[in-house]
């Protein structure tokens, strides 16, 4: 499983490490809004809420580009369908079993049925379109239902990626864009009833088949992992147009206001997926030359590194306080729910890291490759490593 863009070892991505912190910031400060810290009817629950339709989405999707652009990029030689598989399921299964678990404990064992528990324990869940299924007992797993897909069918990708001509390649991102941008239209020829009972929020009156569509369903999500795909062969095959990332930035900067004032259907990926396309790509671009950028530095980095950790667990956190802070004693004033919304994400930073060192790495460590073999021959030598056939000496992507 070889990159067509060839085969030396490549250096990190610090950039990208950092901005997935920023992804999952704002997945957190989307859930803030919903969370009901705040007054229902205040200036600043309105305020949040307004400010944060685009959040939650665009960070989604930023993830979703950045797995297929990193897959891309960190292909080495010799590396096998089974080896690329273990090390992704190595890097997410266990702290998602962990946090399933903390989220059954914590609120989600009464409310959850044997065979739906099973399907999000098995990262099933995204192919249904019922949301008591595809957002049950830790909600922000629903995401991991979509990268499973995309890992599995990642090196079947691959071939057909690296057979385009290097000369087409921005017409391929451009029609697979164009794909992701027509996915609402499609989503309108599906029913408009139920819709999301969700008053007040961004998903009032939004139909559940037609946002399951756009936003859930592994198939239609796969484009975003596929332009991520295209976005790092154009950077290894010396086809990037020379954007710089700020630039880039300000480009999905632009993208997350105008999600704010876009139908539901299309906030969630057809506005922003291009220019989130082109900031990965930018970013990967300074660091692949050795130029440091804003999210590059040690706490960035390590924020980033700690990112899916966080992202998996701060919808706990924050309906553990909704219910024993919120919920018990009333109506916040604005002050009181700001502190409690620092507290959360300081709860949820504390429990990222010990999950990230605990669990997280360990895991990688332990798992992401086949064990040696030991061979001891018959004059009593030391045992001698024997590689298993395919495996590489590299760490997990």
């Amino acid at each position: 499983m070889e990159s067509a863009a060839g085969t030396a070892r490549r250096p990190r991505l610090d950039s990208l490490t950092g901005a997935r912190f920023i992804a999952a910031g704002l997945v957190f400060v989307c859930h803030l809004a919903t969370g009901g810290f705040f007054a229902a009817g205040t200036a600043a629950a309105d305020g949040l809420m307004s400010a944060t339709k685009s959040a939650g989405t665009i960070g989604v999707s930023f993830f979703f580009v950045l797995s297929g652009f990193v897959l891309t990029w960190s292909v080495r030689p010799g590396d096998t369908y089974r080896g690329v598989l273990r090390r992704r399921l190595v890097k997410i299964f266990p702290n998602h079993v962990i946090t399933f678990a903390l989220a059954l404990l914590v609120y989600a064992a009464a409310s959850t049925p044997l065979g739906t528990g099973l399907l999000n324990l098995l990262l099933l869940q995204a192919w249904s379109t019922d949301p008591t299924v595809f957002l049950s007992v830790n909600g922000a797993s629903w995401s991991l239902s979509c990268e499973l897909l995309f890992y599995a069918l990642f090196p079947l990708l691959l071939v057909v990626i690296n057979r385009i001509g290097a000369a087409r390649l921005w017409w391929w991102a451009a029609g697979v864009s164009a794909a992701v941008m027509v996915l609402p239209v499609v989503a309108g020829l599906l029913p408009a009833d139920p819709a999301f009972p969700a008053t007040g929020s961004w998903l009032d009156g939004v139909s559940i088949d037609r946002l399951w569509f756009v936003y859930i369903f592994p198939l239609t999500r796969l484009f975003e992992f596929a332009l991520g795909m295209l976005m790092a062969r154009i950077v290894l095959s010396g086809r990037w147009i020379r954007l710089a990332w700020p630039w880039a930035g300000l480009l999905a900067v632009a993208a997350y206001v105008l999600g704010l004032y876009t139908p539901m259907l299309y906030t969630v990926a057809a506005v922003t997926v291009v220019p989130l396309a082109l900031l990965i790509a930018a970013l990967a671009v300074s660091d692949d030359a050795g130029r440091s950028t804003a999210l590059s530095g040690g706490l960035m980095r390590r924020l980033g590194e700690a990112s899916f950790a966080f992202y998996l667990v701060h919808g706990i956190v924050i309906a553990y306080l909704g219910e024993h802070l919120v919920a018990a004693h009333g109506p916040l004033a604005t002050t009181e729910s700001v502190l409690v919304s620092l507290l959360a994400l300081a709860v949820s930073l504390a429990l990222a890291f010990a999950l990230y060192h605990a669990v997280e790495m360990p895991a990688v460590r332990r798992w992401s490759r086949r064990r040696p073999v030991t061979a001891t021959s018959a004059a009593g030598t030391a045992p001698t490593a024997v590689p298993a056939r395919g495996e590489t000496d590299s760490t997990p992507v």
